[in-house]
Protein backbone atom coordinates (compact mmCIF):
# COMPACT_ATOMS: atom_id res chain seq x y z
CA UNK A 1 0.00 0.00 0.00
CA UNK A 2 1.65 3.10 -1.24
CA UNK A 3 -0.81 5.76 0.83
CA UNK A 4 2.08 8.09 1.56
CA UNK A 5 2.19 8.21 5.50
CA UNK A 6 5.24 7.67 7.26
CA UNK A 7 5.72 4.47 7.11
CA UNK A 8 5.53 3.61 3.42
CA UNK A 9 7.49 4.47 1.14
CA UNK A 10 6.33 7.09 -1.69
CA UNK A 11 7.47 9.61 -3.98
CA UNK A 12 6.36 12.56 -2.21
CA UNK A 13 7.55 11.59 1.40
CA UNK A 14 11.05 12.98 2.15
CA UNK A 15 12.21 12.44 5.66
CA UNK A 16 14.74 14.56 7.66
CA UNK A 17 16.01 13.41 11.08
CA UNK A 18 16.76 15.72 13.14
CA UNK A 19 18.97 15.30 16.74
CA UNK A 20 18.49 17.97 19.26
CA UNK A 21 21.07 19.28 21.62
CA UNK A 22 22.24 15.91 22.47
CA UNK A 23 25.33 18.11 24.30
CA UNK A 24 28.48 16.98 26.35
CA UNK A 25 26.97 20.21 29.10
CA UNK A 26 23.91 18.97 29.24
CA UNK A 27 23.76 15.37 29.23
CA UNK A 28 26.30 15.56 32.35
CA UNK A 29 23.56 17.93 34.36
CA UNK A 30 22.10 16.27 37.75
CA UNK A 31 19.91 14.87 37.82
CA UNK A 32 20.98 13.20 34.62
CA UNK A 33 18.36 12.97 32.12
CA UNK A 34 16.14 10.06 32.38
CA UNK A 35 17.56 6.47 30.36
CA UNK A 36 20.28 8.28 28.73
CA UNK A 37 21.70 5.51 27.80
CA UNK A 38 19.15 4.02 26.56
CA UNK A 39 18.05 7.25 24.33
CA UNK A 40 21.35 7.59 23.04
CA UNK A 41 21.40 3.63 21.96
CA UNK A 42 18.16 4.43 20.24
CA UNK A 43 19.28 7.50 18.73
CA UNK A 44 22.64 6.08 16.95
CA UNK A 45 20.70 3.53 15.30
CA UNK A 46 17.80 5.62 14.60
CA UNK A 47 20.36 7.65 12.83
CA UNK A 48 22.36 4.79 11.24
CA UNK A 49 18.99 3.38 9.64
CA UNK A 50 18.34 7.14 8.29
CA UNK A 51 21.92 7.63 6.67
CA UNK A 52 21.81 4.21 5.18
CA UNK A 53 18.21 5.32 3.49
CA UNK A 54 19.52 8.77 2.33
CA UNK A 55 17.81 11.07 4.98
CA UNK A 56 19.19 14.19 5.82
CA UNK A 57 20.61 14.07 9.56
CA UNK A 58 20.71 16.90 11.03
CA UNK A 59 22.60 17.63 14.84
CA UNK A 60 21.14 20.63 16.25
CA UNK A 61 23.31 21.88 18.67
CA UNK A 62 21.95 25.22 21.38
CA UNK A 63 24.74 27.68 22.39
CA UNK A 64 24.28 30.49 24.85
CA UNK A 65 26.77 32.86 26.87
CA UNK A 66 26.57 30.49 29.61
CA UNK A 67 30.06 29.31 29.49
CA UNK A 68 29.12 25.71 29.37
CA UNK A 69 26.93 26.32 26.37
CA UNK A 70 29.72 29.14 24.80
CA UNK A 71 30.36 28.04 21.13
CA UNK A 72 33.23 25.50 20.47
CA UNK A 73 33.40 24.85 24.28
CA UNK A 74 33.81 21.34 25.53
CA UNK A 75 30.53 21.57 27.47
CA UNK A 76 29.04 22.60 23.53
CA UNK A 77 30.44 19.59 21.65
CA UNK A 78 28.46 16.76 21.02
CA UNK A 79 28.47 14.34 24.25
CA UNK A 80 31.46 11.28 22.63
CA UNK A 81 28.34 8.62 22.82
CA UNK A 82 26.47 10.28 19.88
CA UNK A 83 27.95 8.72 16.40
CA UNK A 84 28.24 11.30 13.96
CA UNK A 85 29.35 10.91 10.29
CA UNK A 86 31.06 13.30 8.19
CA UNK A 87 27.61 13.37 5.72
CA UNK A 88 25.72 14.97 8.64
CA UNK A 89 24.57 18.54 8.87
CA UNK A 90 25.40 20.81 12.01
CA UNK A 91 23.21 23.16 13.39
CA UNK A 92 23.73 26.12 16.06
CA UNK A 93 20.67 27.70 17.38
CA UNK A 94 19.93 29.91 20.05
CA UNK A 95 16.50 29.53 20.99
CA UNK A 96 14.14 26.36 22.54
CA UNK A 97 12.70 26.87 18.43
CA UNK A 98 15.32 24.73 15.92
CA UNK A 99 13.93 27.42 13.26
CA UNK A 100 14.29 30.19 14.36
CA UNK A 101 16.89 31.89 13.24
CA UNK A 102 18.67 29.48 12.19
CA UNK A 103 19.12 28.10 8.01
CA UNK A 104 16.78 24.89 9.18
CA UNK A 105 13.54 26.00 7.06
CA UNK A 106 15.93 26.44 4.03
CA UNK A 107 17.91 23.46 4.12
CA UNK A 108 14.72 20.94 4.62
CA UNK A 109 13.05 22.70 1.40
CA UNK A 110 16.40 22.79 -0.92
CA UNK A 111 15.91 18.52 0.11
CA UNK A 112 12.69 18.72 -0.68
CA UNK A 113 11.38 17.57 2.93
CA UNK A 114 7.97 17.12 4.08
CA UNK A 115 8.58 15.63 7.30
CA UNK A 116 10.77 15.62 9.63
CA UNK A 117 11.60 12.84 12.64
CA UNK A 118 12.76 14.62 15.94
CA UNK A 119 14.70 13.14 18.67
CA UNK A 120 16.83 14.25 21.73
CA UNK A 121 17.00 16.58 24.84
CA UNK A 122 15.13 18.03 26.64
CA UNK A 123 11.50 16.97 26.14
CA UNK A 124 9.61 19.63 27.38
CA UNK A 125 12.01 22.39 25.67
CA UNK A 126 13.22 22.15 22.54
CA UNK A 127 11.87 18.72 21.39
CA UNK A 128 8.46 20.02 21.96
CA UNK A 129 8.56 23.47 19.97
CA UNK A 130 10.75 22.31 17.34
CA UNK A 131 8.17 19.60 17.01
CA UNK A 132 5.28 22.12 17.90
CA UNK A 133 7.01 24.95 14.47
CA UNK A 134 8.02 22.32 12.52
CA UNK A 135 3.94 21.22 12.27
CA UNK A 136 3.34 25.10 12.38
CA UNK A 137 5.24 25.56 9.05
CA UNK A 138 3.59 22.22 6.92
CA UNK A 139 5.77 19.00 7.88
CA UNK A 140 4.58 16.31 9.10
CA UNK A 141 5.97 15.48 12.31
CA UNK A 142 7.12 11.72 14.12
CA UNK A 143 8.14 12.26 17.55
CA UNK A 144 10.50 9.27 18.59
CA UNK A 145 8.47 8.92 21.29
CA UNK A 146 11.26 6.78 23.29
CA UNK A 147 14.00 8.54 21.76
CA UNK A 148 13.64 12.04 23.70
CA UNK A 149 14.40 12.75 27.09
CA UNK A 150 14.64 15.09 29.76
CA UNK A 151 15.55 15.52 33.19
CA UNK A 152 13.37 14.72 36.78
CA UNK A 153 12.35 18.06 38.18
CA UNK A 154 11.14 18.95 41.65
CA UNK A 155 7.62 17.98 41.25
CA UNK A 156 7.62 15.70 38.33
CA UNK A 157 9.71 12.62 37.14
CA UNK A 158 11.28 13.02 33.53
CA UNK A 159 9.29 9.77 32.37
CA UNK A 160 5.91 11.74 33.36
CA UNK A 161 7.36 14.69 31.35
CA UNK A 162 8.65 12.86 28.33
CA UNK A 163 4.94 10.81 27.89
CA UNK A 164 3.14 13.94 28.98
CA UNK A 165 4.20 15.64 26.02
CA UNK A 166 4.79 13.11 23.40
CA UNK A 167 0.90 12.80 24.20
CA UNK A 168 0.27 16.82 24.19
CA UNK A 169 1.96 16.89 20.71
CA UNK A 170 0.34 13.82 19.29
CA UNK A 171 -3.36 15.59 20.30
CA UNK A 172 -2.51 18.91 18.30
CA UNK A 173 -4.61 18.60 15.28
CA UNK A 174 -4.90 22.62 14.28
CA UNK A 175 -1.36 23.02 12.88
CA UNK A 176 -0.61 22.60 8.86
CA UNK A 177 1.07 19.83 9.53
CA UNK A 178 0.33 16.62 11.62
CA UNK A 179 2.57 15.16 14.31
CA UNK A 180 2.33 11.53 15.52
CA UNK A 181 4.50 9.44 17.95
CA UNK A 182 6.30 6.46 17.12
CA UNK A 183 9.01 4.14 18.97
CA UNK A 184 12.48 4.68 17.20
CA UNK A 185 12.67 1.06 16.15
CA UNK A 186 9.93 1.45 13.78
CA UNK A 187 11.65 4.39 12.09
CA UNK A 188 13.70 4.39 8.46
CA UNK A 189 12.88 0.95 8.40
CA UNK A 190 9.98 0.98 5.35
CA UNK A 191 10.93 3.87 3.53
Amino acid sequence: MSNGTANHAHDSVRTALLVIDLQTALLAEEPMPRDIDGVLARINALAERARARGAPVILIQHEEPHPALIYGSVGWQLDARVQTRPSDLRLRKRTVDSFLDTPLESWLVERNVTQVVICGFASEFCVDTTSRRAAALGYNVIVASDAHTTQDRPDFPAEKIRDHHTATLTSINTFRGKIEARVAGELFTEW
